[in-house]
């Protein structure tokens, strides 16, 4: 049974968050709003990240190294109901006030004021609000 469970987590597609208890990778706050998280699964080892923002999961990537060729799958939560996860690459972002103040929310199809993945990771980059978690030592 438990060989059974590990075996799920290492499948594609996004795994649960536990809001109010799991941890943003990049700032190392709690990740409470479902409606902004974030996910990468990385390429090399099929590990996946968790995070309270897009923007946090965009930067953490470039400051890690791997960059964006570096991860196999970026989900992002869809804003208006919070519980469907998006591939981000094919998502739309819309102006709206998120956790780490990158102010993208995730929309399944362009509307008024939307952008496409690559000018929300543009406008991403530019705004580091965040730094890194220390690594404990």
């Amino acid at each position: 049974m438990l060989f059974l469970l590990a075996a799920c987590s290492d499948g594609p597609g996004p795994v649960e968050i536990k809001y109010g208890r799991d941890v943003c990778e990049m700032c190392g706050m709690i990740i409470s709003t479902p409606n902004y998280a974030a996910e990468i699964r990385l390429a090399k080892d099929n590990s996946v990240h968790k995070f309270d923002d897009v923007g946090d999961a965009l930067n953490w990537l470039d400051m890690q190294g791997p960059g964006l060729d570096g991860a196999k799958e970026i989900w992002v939560m869809d804003s208006e109901d919070g519980k469907t996860w998006l591939d981000a690459r094919h998502a739309f972002y819309r102006p709206g006030r998120s956790p780490m103040n990158y102010d993208f929310a995730a929309v399944p199809a362009p509307g008024e004021g939307a952008v496409d993945f690559a000018a929300m990771r543009q406008d991403a980059q530019k705004k580091k609000h965040c730094a890194p978690k220390e690594e404990a030592k």
